[in-house]
């Protein structure tokens, strides 16, 4: 590699770098949520340092300076705890942080160890990473139709999804290139100029993007003032009063139900039902909308005598939840305590209901 290009390569991975850093200070100090300060801040470190460590030349210029390994290491793990907390709306459990703490402890391993024995694990741990980043993949794909906010709506595909791909794209070439080196795959991954260059662009367009969309990003929902024309109040109220109708009646037991398919039951362009449940009712995505209804009625079923005896994953799928993770998560994000829990204190007062439970 030329002294030009190396020096090319230094800078822009500098830039990148420190639009990374500035990026991860705002989102830390913002008026934002525990989750987002904390999963944003992070993966901002994280990939600012793996940019830095990824390169043997800037990585030999800072003294192999070995506290930037570490978040580094998790890179992986930190972006997919971001989509979780940012694009599908998840708290962040104890649980969360175990990717995370996993990737760093293997990497630190590997570096204790010798050489000739490192390569099993260097390869499982980018397996790992791969496995994290499709399914951070699969997440912005799958909560793609129930996202209420347009900014976020927009974001996912140009920046998230891409930048997941070439990730895993990294992974795999970081994979086979293990198995079978061939030089000329590598100058496409992030440690060489060509790919580092793919990547900070990718960087400094989402570090721009996210500190100009970060109040209707990751700020809370904002429900719209009372429009100043009549006409179009009447007509949300009627919209709303119809939507209300229909989810009472029970639409909200549907497994599977899509905010395209109440548009369509409604006669009303997807557009406005999405306004309307964002910025009228107050929520962030259809899912949380609909498990208002679902979470309610459970709450119903698990403090009533005569339910005691039904099992928690038949009122999930009776609810219209597909399993009984989503109901779990959902329920402790409504009430701060598992169905099981709440079902336990509900019928505390009553000795002869605890034994039927």
């Amino acid at each position: 590699m030329s002294d030009s290009l190396t020096l090319i390569d230094m800078f822009v991975r500098g830039i990148a770098s420190g639009a990374m850093l500035v990026t991860g200070l705002a989102l830390a100090a913002g008026p934002l949520s525990r989750q987002v300060r904390l999963s944003g801040g992070l993966l901002a470190l994280s990939i600012a340092c793996w940019l830095m460590t990824e390169s043997s030349t800037l990585w030999a210029a800072l003294d192999r300076f070995y506290p930037l390994v570490l978040p580094a290491y998790a890179v992986g793990a930190c972006f997919w705890l971001f989509v979780l907390t940012v694009f599908d709306d998840r708290p962040i459990a104890p649980l969360s942080w175990a990717p995370i703490a996993l990737l760093v402890v293997s990497g630190i391993a590997c570096e204790l160890m010798p050489p000739d024995e490192r390569q099993p694990i260097w390869m499982a741990r980018n397996a790992f990473s791969g496995l994290l980043l499709l399914h951070a993949t699969y997440v912005v794909l799958r909560s793609w139709p129930g996202d209420l906010l347009e900014q976020r709506r927009r974001l996912r595909a140009p920046i998230l999804g891409f930048a997941a791909f070439y990730g895993i794209t990294n992974v795999a070439i970081g994979l086979i290139n293990r198995v079978e080196p061939h030089e000329s795959w590598l100058l496409w991954t992030a440690g060489w100029p060509y790919g580092g260059a793919i990547f900070a662009v990718i960087v400094v367009a989402g570090a721009v993007v996210f500190l100009q969309a970060r109040p209707t990003l990751f700020g809370g929902v904002r429900r719209e003032a009372v429009s100043a024309d009549a006409r179009a109040e009447a007509a949300d109220r009627v919209l709303a009063g119809r939507l209300n109708d229909l989810m009472t009646g029970g639409a909200w037991r549907r497994e599977g139900l899509t905010i395209g398919a109440l548009a369509r039951e409604l006669g009303e362009p997807e557009y406005r039902l999405r306004r309307l449940i964002n910025q009228r009712m107050g929520h962030r995505n259809f899912a949380d909308f609909v498990n208002g209804f679902r979470i309610e009625a459970a709450m119903a079923r698990l403090g009533d005598p005569s339910e005691a005896r039904t099992t928690v994953a038949t009122i999930a799928f009776d609810l219209g939840y597909g399993s009984l993770g989503p109901f779990n998560r959902a329920f402790r994000a409504a009430t701060g305590a598992t169905p099981t829990e709440w079902r336990r204190q509900a019928l505390q007062a009553s000795p002869e209901l605890q034994e039927a439970v």
